[in-house]
């Protein structure tokens, strides 16, 4: 199980607020209104050293200024089944309403961890308002105030509790790789997996958002042995006028964050778009293998300049994570689809490489001694020792006196240098700087 947390609760509670802090960012935008809209609901956040996922389900509205009860019903329904933990928020100001009753009612009968939480609790007035909630049945409550922070510490220290600590990079144990297919509507995915199967398995038709759940295909011809996700395609909220298609994006992220290689389609007709690279910011930040996918090749007008014109502009959109396999496909066709399977591959034995410590440490200590970093308020620096961390995604220690007067720029230099040395094509890398 993922260490995923969903927050759930009718509009305007809080939930935006609060994944915004959790997450350590201002993705969700917040509004006092109801069902404001947001370009991702997806996030990440960490706490004593448990990493975790957070998705905001909060305030879907079709159609009108009011939350129907099926559509609450549908999205609680939905987290419930991809998350490990529930975050259900209340409003301490107004106490429990109806459609508090209908969330409460659907979390009863499952069986995850729910934390209940009285939100707006901003000052000393409000405390104990949250007691009726304990009337609810779900379990513990917690006071909590979004807007400045207060109590968001003690519900983290006992969710993280319920989580495995080896759990927090999002992975699967099994024996085959994983390659996820991810993008947005419409660019080719489902296409992709038929031809190479050979077969109708999943519905494709020109209507943007047909595949509605992950479809897990395993594929075994030309020597490869690996299974294959299709995901539902991946698009901004304020589009999305079903609402099983902002559904699809929960199961779509949870797809991303169980491969290993992500195989990253776009449509070559209109390049890379705003949303395409919030697809491709989820794959980096999950340190998963990616393979970029140029598809519908055939459909563009080029001359012998074109492809490393194109090739060119995608790096540059994707920098600085630019070191990544790009092939021009055309899935009708089958233009090089059998080499986008070869580059998954290769990139999947990237992400699993490991090196002996005593062949990093001679080649990377010797590139830091001609290029060490430099002093910083008069103070130098001196890396004495690298190693490559157990983890699942490369991840790099350098031990040195002054961690904390590294700066990024150097942090880039050295990822570039590793990948130069070791080849470590299509993968993120993390670099952590710790006290020798």
């Amino acid at each position: 199980m993922s260490n995923i947390i969903a927050i759930v609760g009718r509009p305007n509670v809080g939930k935006s607020t609060l994944f915004n802090r959790l997450t350590e960012s201002r993705t969700a935008i917040v509004k006092e209104v109801s069902g404001v809209t947001r370009d991702r609901i997806y996030g990440r956040g960490e706490w004593n050293g448990v990493e975790f996922s957070v998705i905001d389900t909060g305030g879907y509205v079709k159609g009108s200024d009011d939350v129907f009860e099926a559509e609450i019903r549908k999205q609680v329904e939905i987290a419930i089944d991809e998350a490990s933990v529930i975050i259900f928020m209340l409003d301490v100001t107004t106490g429990i309403v109806d459609l508090d009753e209908v969330v409460a009612k659907l979390l009863r009968k499952s069986n995850k961890e729910v934390f209940v939480v009285g939100n707006k609790v901003d000052n000393t007035a409000r405390f104990g308002l949250s007691s009726e909630f304990w009337s609810l049945g779900l379990g513990n409550v917690y006071d909590l105030s979004a807007t400045n922070g207060s109590g968001t510490g003690e519900i983290l220290d006992d969710i993280v509790k319920k989580f495995d600590v080896e759990d927090g990079s999002i992975e699967v144990d099994r024996d085959l790789p994983h390659f996820a297919i991810v993008g947005k509507p419409n660019v080719g995915k489902s296409s992709l997996v038929n031809a190479l199967t050979g077969e109708e398995r999943n519905i494709v038709t020109d209507i943007s958002g047909t595949t509605r759940d992950a479809i897990n295909t395993r594929y075994t011809a030309f020597g490869f042995d690996f299974m294959l996700i299709d995901t539902a395609g991946i698009r901004k909220k304020a589009k999305v006028h079903e609402d099983i298609e902002y559904y699809s994006v929960l199961r779509s992220v949870r797809a991303i964050e169980t491969s290993d290689v992500c195989i990253f389609m776009i449509d070559g007709q209109e390049g890379i778009q705003k949303q395409d690279l919030n697809i491709f910011y989820i794959a980096e930040k999950n340190s998963k293998g990616i393979v970029v996918l140029v598809n519908k090749w055939d459909l563009v007008a080029k001359d012998h300049t074109t492809m490393k014109a194109y090739e060119d502009k995608v790096r540059e959109q994707l920098a600085p994570f630019n070191d990544v396999p790009i092939l021009f496909t055309s899935t009708i066709n089958k233009q090089r689809i059998h080499k986008a399977l070869e580059a998954a591959m290769e990139v999947y034995q990237n992400r699993v490489k490991k090196i002996a410590t005593s062949v990093l440490n001679e080649v990377m200590l010797e590139i830091i001694e001609s290029n060490p970093p430099p002093a910083t308020k008069g103070k130098y620096i001196r890396i004495k020792y690298v190693q490559q961390l157990p983890s699942h995604a490369p991840a790099f220690a350098f031990f040195c006196n002054l961690p904390q007067y590294i700066a990024d720029s150097y942090r880039r230099f050295l990822e570039n240098r590793l990948r130069e040395e070791f080849d470590f094509k299509g993968v993120p890398i993390k670099i952590f700087f710790r006290k020798k």
